[in-house]
């Protein structure tokens, strides 16, 4: 898949996707992406020229400082700082941590103790996060540039925080579980390569042992992980009222299923 933003590797509209009750999501209303800190020159032209006014950070503040986004100086973003997943990694090296500052024996151990799988990660955020999630949603419905109003919603990867975030609204709108899931799984692809090397090679400095646990955290969107989620929220009435549950009311609901659905 071709990213949308140049320098980026999984950045797209999630436009296009099939409804179940027939029709397509509309483009230009919700993105993705990861980081926008590597967005080339001609990336900032691209995100120029789209309909992102909004742009949501699920970034923590270590992260941020890390990699800063590169946005175009030429416009004006309304930027929301979500962050998700503030010390669901207690006991990993932060994003900054200096490259000589390898674990020991019994601080590693220790740490893949406390490393979850996807489908843990994904309840914890979802049972956590309702309300952050209620805020993503009301950017949607309520743009704060009429002549912009797409949102683009991102986190480090693009494929975790954002990915449950982008199913969770694609939901709620009525898209297809398969598309959902599909789109979902893409994430794997378009982050193999240069980024998942670079990532992988930046664990290995903290002397991370590479084993399942820490490879699929960094660079895999197995189907099954985002379907558990799913899996998740049906158990709990649905996307629909969860997002209700997290703050929406339901003129919003109904909104964003025409911002999303058309």
């Amino acid at each position: 898949m071709t990213t949308l933003i140049d320098g980026t590797f999984n950045s797209r509209d999630t436009g296009g996707l099939p409804l179940t009750g027939g029709g397509r999501t509309r483009h230009g209303v919700l993105y993705r992406s990861d980081a926008l800190s590597s967005a080339t020159d001609g990336g900032l032209d691209a995100i120029a020229a789209s309909t992102i006014g909004t742009i949501v950070d699920f970034r923590t503040e270590s992260e941020r400082v890390d990699a800063p986004n590169r946005l175009p100086a030429a416009r004006a973003f309304r930027v929301r700082e979500l962050s998700l997943l503030e010390g669901a990694l207690t006991g990993a090296p932060q994003a900054g941590a200096p490259n000589d500052d390898a674990l020991d024996e019994e601080a590693m151990q220790a740490m893949l103790a406390r490393i979850p799988t996807l489908p843990v990660l994904y309840t914890a955020m979802l049972e956590n996060a309702a309300g952050a999630f209620a805020e993503v949603a009301r950017e949607v419905v309520s743009p704060a540039d009429p002549d912009r109003p797409g949102v683009l919603v991102h986190c480090t990867a693009g494929k975790d925080r954002t990915g449950v975030a982008t199913a969770l609204l694609l939901d709620a709108a009525g898209t297809e579980r398969s598309a959902i899931v599909a789109d979902y799984a893409a994430s794997e692809q378009n982050l193999a390569g240069e980024w998942a090397e670079r990532m992988l090679a930046r664990a290995r400095t903290w002397g991370v042992p590479l084993v399942p646990a820490i490879t699929d955290l960094v660079t895999a969107t197995p189907p099954s992980a985002i379907e558990a989620a799913l899996a998740w929220i049906d158990d709990r009435g649905g996307s629909a009222s969860y997002l209700l549950r997290g703050g929406l009311t339901p003129v919003e609901l109904d909104r964003l299923r025409e911002r999303i659905a058309g």
